[in-house]
C-alpha cells in the first residue's frame, strides 16, 4: 500500500492532527528531527504522525510535542483536542481548529475567536523608530475597503522589513474579525509545506475547510522571509487569494512575489542627518531616526549618552552606515568597549565587515534566542557558527540580479550621493557610443533595483536616487575585483564634468540659486571625479575644475579650488588643452586668490588669462578677465589701471550687448567714485547697477549693489539707513551663499552700529563676523575692551593676529570705533593701529588712520595718512576732514586728499 493510499484511509487523514503538527512545525522552522529531539520522542513518531499513520498517539507524546512547539492557551487546547479526535476516530471540531492560530514565538493575543475582539496570533510588535509614516500608510492600505489584497514589503536584509510588518499587522488587526496570523517561511520549503503552514495558522487543516471557516469574514496573513521559497510562496498565495476572497496577505522579503495586483512597498533605511547637523546640538541631532536608533541601542550597553565631542562621530557613523537598522545595531553593540570616535576610525571604512552574531535566518520576534538555521527539507542541521557579514547579506540580493543588471549596478555605484535619471542614463550609455546617439532607458533598471531594496528614492527633485551605502560599497568591490574600476571611474568623471559644464552657465544669472543647489547635491561626486581624473585623465579634470571657481567661491572653498587649478595647469599633460579652457582655468586661479587675500600673488596670472582670451577672441572670457584684473589691481594700489579696466569692460559690454557685464562694470566704477570721495556719483552708478541687474535677472548683482549702497550711506553718516539696508543684504546672502561678500556686509553693518554708539548690537555683529571667519585674520588685543577692568592697558605688541584675510581690518575698525565712542582713546588707538596694519582695502586703511590720528593727535600719523592718500588717489570725506581739522590746523598743512 502506498503511503498516499494509506494516509487516505486514516480516520483523520491529513485533515486533523497531521496537518496541525506539520503546520506548527513548519511555522517554527523546525525539521522533524529537531522537533523530535526537543520533544524527547523518536523521529519516526513525528514522521508517522504527520503522515497520518499513527491513529492512536499517546497523550504523553502529544503533550511533549505541544511543549516542544511552545503552544499555549487556545493553540495548545486545539492541538490536544485534535489528537483526542484522531484517537477516537473523529475530526477535530471547527471551533478547536479556529483557535489553533499560534506561530513560533509568544502570542500577543489569545482571545477566544467567538468573542468581540479578533484573534491575533503573532509575535509581539517590535518598538520602531522612524517608521511612523510607514506604519500609518500601510495600515490604512490594508484596512481600506478597496485596498490591495497583497502587499509586499521589500528591501535589503537588515532594513527592518519584519519589524515593520509585525507592527503593521498588529495595527490593522481590528479590521480583521476572522483573525491575524503569521508564517515564517523556512529554507527549502515546497508548495505543500507553505500551504499547510498557512492554512494551519489560519485555523484549518485544508483549503476548503478554511474557506468555510472564514465564511467571508476578513482575515490577514503575514508571511515573512518569502525569498527563501519564492516559487512555492507565489503558488500558495495564488491559491489562497483565489479561494478566499476575504483574505489579505502582507508579505516581507527581499523581492516581490510577482503576482498580479501586488502592491510593492520598498522599505528604505532610516533617515540620516545631513553634514554638519551635529552643530545644531544633541537634541536636534537626536531627532533623526538613524541617530535615535543608534543612541537607543547604545544606551543598552553603556550608561553615558554620547558626549558633545562624540556628536560629529555619531553623525558620521550613521551616515556611513546608510541608515540601515541592522548595521546601526551591530555598530552600536561595539560601543561597549570603544567610544564613538574610535568606532568611526576603526570601522568607518569597513562597514561590509560588520558581522551578525546570530544566524542570518533569524527574524525579530519569530525565532528563539538559540535559534539556528532550519531548512524545512527534513534533514537535520547543526546550528550555524560562522558569523554572517553585511557583505553576505548584500551579496544575496546582488545574486538576484541578471548579469546586465549587475553591470549597471557597478556603474551606478560610482555616484557617491543622490543622482538623477539623466545622470544614470549617461552613466549607463554604451562605451562605444560616446556621443549618446543610442538612448538607454534606465527606468526599468531603476524600478528593479527599487523592488529589491537596493535603491532608495527620496524627495521630489531630479536628484532623488541613491544606492544604499552597503550596496554601493559591495558593488565597488565587485568592480575592483573584475578589473573595471578604472574604466568606470573615468566614465563617472566624464559624466560629472558634462553636468558641471551645463550647470556653470547658470552660475551667473537668474538661475544662480538653482545652479548652486544642483552642484551642492553632487558635491561628493565632484570631489571624487576630480580626484580620480587628476591622475587618470587630467584634461577631463581641467574641464571640470575650470567650471567650478564661482561655486567654490560661493561655498567658501576658494583655497582648495585654487590649489586644484594650479596643480592641473602645471600638469604637462594639459599643456595642449584648448586655449579657452586654459584661459578659464587660469582666470579661476586669480579669481579664487582674491577671496583669501592672495590676489597680489596672482596678478600675473590674471594678465595671462586676459592674453589667452584676447588671442582666442573670446568676448565672454575677456570681459571676465578684465573684471578680475581690475579687482586685483586695487589690492596693489593700481587704481588708475583698475579704473581703465572697468571702463574697458563697460565699452566692450555695451558693444556686444552684455547687460550683466554692464552692471558689473558700473559696480566697479562706483567703488572708484567712493575712492575719490564722490559719493553722489557712486549712488547714481549703484542705481544703474540695480536697474541693469534687474533687467538681466541677476539677483546676486542686485544684492551687491544694495550692499555698496549701504556702505555709501555709512560713509555719508546715515548709520541707521546703512544698518537697515545691510541687514537685508546679509539675510539674502545667507540664503544664496557667497560667504566672502556676506562677511564684508557684516563689517559694514558692524561699523555703522559702532559709529552710531550701539555698542551691544555692534558687539553681536563682531561675534558673528568672527565666527564665520575660519580662514581669515582678525586682529584681537590680548584682552577685549569688554573684559578689561582697568590698567594695565594693552600695548601694540599685545595684539595677536589669528589666521585671516580682508575682514581682519574691519573687525579692528569696529573695536576702535567702539572704544572711541566710549572715550577710551588709548584702547581706540591700539585698535586703529591694528586695523591700519591688517587692512587690505586702501579705503579701510585710510579710515583706520583717520581714527588713529583722532585718537592720538600724533602728527606722524597725518604724514602716513597723506602718503596713503597720495599713493591710492583716495580723498578724505567731509566728516573725516572735519574730524581731523584741529590736528591739521595745528600742523599747519592742508587737508589730506
Amino acid at each position: 500500500m502506498t503511503p498516499d493510499h494509506e494516509r487516505s484511509r486514516s480516520p483523520a487523514g491529513r485533515s486533523g492532527l497531521a496537518e496541525l503538527l506539520r503546520g506548527h512545525r513548519r511555522a517554527a522552522g523546525l525539521t522533524q528531527a529537531e522537533l523530535a529531539s526537543r520533544a524527547g520522542v523518536g523521529v519516526r513518531t513525528v514522521r508517522d504522525l504527520e503522515r497520518g499513520r499513527s491513529v492512536r498517539p499517546q497523550r504523553t507524546t502529544v503533550e511533549l510535542l505541544a511543549a516542544a512547539l511552545e503552544l499555549t492557551g487556545p493553540a495548545r487546547t486545539a492541538f490536544l483536542a485534535a489528537a483526542r479526535g484522531q484517537a477516537g476516530g473523529e475530526s477535530p471540531r471547527p471551533d478547536a481548529t479556529l483557535a489553533a492560530l499560534a506561530v513560533t514565538g509568544p502570542t500577543t493575543s489569545a482571545v477566544d475567536p467567538v468573542g468581540p475582539a479578533p484573534p491575533v496570533a503573532l509575535p509581539p510588535a517590535v518598538a520602531l523608530i522612524g517608521r511612523d509614516r510607514d506604519v500609518t500608510e500601510l495600515a490604512a492600505m490594508l484596512t481600506a475597503e478597496h485596498g490591495p489584497r497583497l502587499v509586499s514589503l521589500v528591501g535589503l536584509a537588515g532594513v527592518g522589513k519584519t519589524a515593520l510588518a509585525l507592527s503593521v499587522a498588529h495595527g490593522a488587526a481590528g479590521a480583521y474579525p476572522a483573525g491575524v496570523s503569521g508564517v515564517l517561511i523556512g529554507e527549502g520549503s515546497d508548495g505543500p509545506d507553505v500551504l499547510a503552514a498557512s492554512t494551519a495558522v489560519l485555523g484549518a487543516a485544508r483549503l476548503p475547510e478554511l474557506s468555510a471557516r472564514l465564511a467571508g469574514r476578513p482575515a490577514l496573513l503575514l508571511m515573512d522571509a518569502v525569498e527563501r521559497a519564492p516559487g512555492p510562496v507565489a503558488e500558495t498565495l495564488h491559491r489562497l487569494t483565489a479561494a478566499l476572497p476575504s483574505l489579505r496577505v502582507l508579505v516581507a522579503g527581499r523581492h516581490p512575489v510577482g503576482l498580479p495586483g501586488e502592491r510593492v512597498w520598498p522599505v528604505a533605511p532610516l533617515d540620516v542627518p545631513p553634514p554638519d547637523a551635529e552643530r545644531s546640538g544633541p537634541a536636534t541631532l537626536g531627532s533623526w531616526p538613524a541617530v535615535a536608533l543608534f543612541t537607543a541601542r547604545l544606551a543598552q550597553i553603556r550608561r553615558e549618552p554620547p558626549t558633545p565631542d562624540e556628536l560629529p562621530a555619531l553623525a558620521a557613523l550613521v551616515r556611513r552606515l546608510g541608515g540601515l537598522p541592522l548595521a546601526i545595531e551591530l555598530m552600536a553593540a561595539r560601543g561597549r568597549l570603544l567610544d564613538l570616535t574610535e568606532l568611526l576610525d576603526r570601522y568607518g571604512d569597513r562597514v561590509l565587515d560588520l558581522a551578525t552574531p546570530a544566524d542570518p535566518s533569524a527574524r525579530p520576534g519569530w525565532d528563539a534566542p538559540d535559534a539556528a538555521t532550519h531548512p524545512s527539507n527534513g534533514a537535520a542541521t547543526t546550528p550555524a557558527t560562522a558569523a554572517v557579514t553585511l557583505r553576505d547579506a548584500v551579496a544575496t540580493s546582488y545574486r538576484l540580479l541578471a548579469p546586465e543588471e549587475r553591470d549597471a549596478l557597478r556603474r551606478l555605484a560610482m555616484f557617491g550621493n543622490r543622482w538623477s535619471v539623466e545622470l544614470a542614463e549617461e552613466m549607463l550609455a554604451d562605451e562605444a557610443d560616446r556621443d549618446g546617439t543610442v538612448a538607454v532607458d534606465p527606468v526599468p533598471l531603476l524600478d528593479r533595483l527599487v523592488e529589491l531594496g537596493l535603491l532608495s528614492v527620496r524627495g521630489t527633485g531630479p536628484f532623488r536616487f541613491r544606492l544604499l551605502d552597503a550596496v554601493r560599497d559591495f558593488a565597488l568591490e565587485q568592480a575592483a575585483g573584475g578589473g573595471e574600476l578604472t574604466c568606470v571611474r573615468r566614465r563617472h568623471a566624464e559624466v560629472i564634468a558634462r553636468l558641471v559644464a551645463r550647470t556653470a552657465t547658470d552660475l551667473a544669472g537668474p538661475r544662480l540659486p538653482d545652479a548652486v543647489h544642483r552642484l551642492d547635491e553632487v558635491s561628493s561626486d565632484i570631489s571624487s571625479a576630480l580626484a580620480h581624473a587628476a591622475t587618470d585623465d587630467p584634461v577631463t579634470a581641467l574641464r571640470l575644475a575650470a567650471c567650478l571657481p564661482r561655486w567654490w567661491r560661493f561655498r567658501g572653498r576658494d583655497v582648495a579650488g585654487r590649489q586644484w587649478l594650479r596643480r592641473l595647469l602645471a600638469d604637462p599633460r594639459t599643456a595642449g588643452a584648448d586655449l579657452v579652457l586654459r584661459g578659464w582655468a587660469t582666470l579661476g586661479v586669480a579669481r579664487l586668490a582674491a577671496e583669501h587675500g592672495a590676489g597680489p600673488d596672482e596678478l600675473p596670472t590674471a594678465r595671462a588669462a586676459l592674453d589667452l582670451f584676447r588671442k582666442a577672441r573670446d568676448v565672454s572670457g575677456e570681459l571676465e578677465a578684465r573684471t578680475v584684473l581690475g579687482a586685483l589691481l586695487i589690492t596693489v594700489g593700481g587704481h588708475d589701471e583698475a579704473r581703465e579696466q572697468a571702463e574697458a569692460v563697460l565699452r566692450l559690454a555695451a558693444r556686444n550687448g552684455r547687460t550683466r557685464h554692464l552692471a558689473v562694470a558700473q559696480n566697479s566704477l562706483a567703488w572708484h567714485d567712493i575712492r575719490v570721495g564722490d559719493l553722489a556719483a557712486a549712488r547714481r552708478r549703484l542705481a544703474a547697477v540695480d536697474r541693469l541687474a534687474a533687467e538681466s535677472g541677476e539677483q546676486r548683482l542686485r544684492l551687491l549693489a544694495w550692499a555698496n549702497r549701504a556702505e555709501v550711506a555709512r560713509l555719508e553718516g546715515r548709520y541707521a539707513d546703512a544698518v537697515d539696508q545691510g541687514r537685508q543684504v546679509v539675510a539674502a546672502l545667507s540664503e544664496l551663499g557667497d560667504p566672502g561678500h556676506r562677511r564684508r556686509v557684516l563689517g559694514t553693518v558692524g561699523l555703522a552700529l559702532a559709529q552710531e554708539g550701539r555698542a551691544a548690537e555692534a558687539t553681536e555683529m563682531l561675534a558673528e563676523l568672527r565666527a564665520g571667519m575660519a580662514d581669515v585674520a582678525v586682529a584681537v588685543p590680548a584682552r577685549s575692551w569688554m573684559d578689561r577692568a582697568g590698567p594695565p592697558r594693552p600695548r601694540a605688541d599685545d595684539l595677536v593676529l589669528s589666521r585671516g584675510g580682508p575682514e581682519a581690518g574691519i573687525c579692528a575698525l569696529i573695536e576702535g570705533n567702539l572704544a572711541l565712542h566710549r572715550g577710551d582713546r588709548e584702547l581706540a588707538a591700539e585698535w586703529f593701529a591694528a586695523a591700519a596694519d591688517a587692512g587690505q582695502d586702501r579705503r579701510d586703511v585710510v579710515e583706520a588712520l583717520v581714527g588713529l590720528a583722532a585718537s592720538t593727535a600724533d602728527p606722524a600719523v597725518l604724514d602716513r595718512l597723506d602718503q596713503v592718500c597720495q599713493e591710492s588717489g583716495i580723498r578724505l570725506l567731509p566728516q573725516e576732514s572735519g574730524l581731523l581739522y584741529a590736528l591739521i590746523a595745528a600742523r599747519g598743512g592742508p587737508a589730506a586728499g
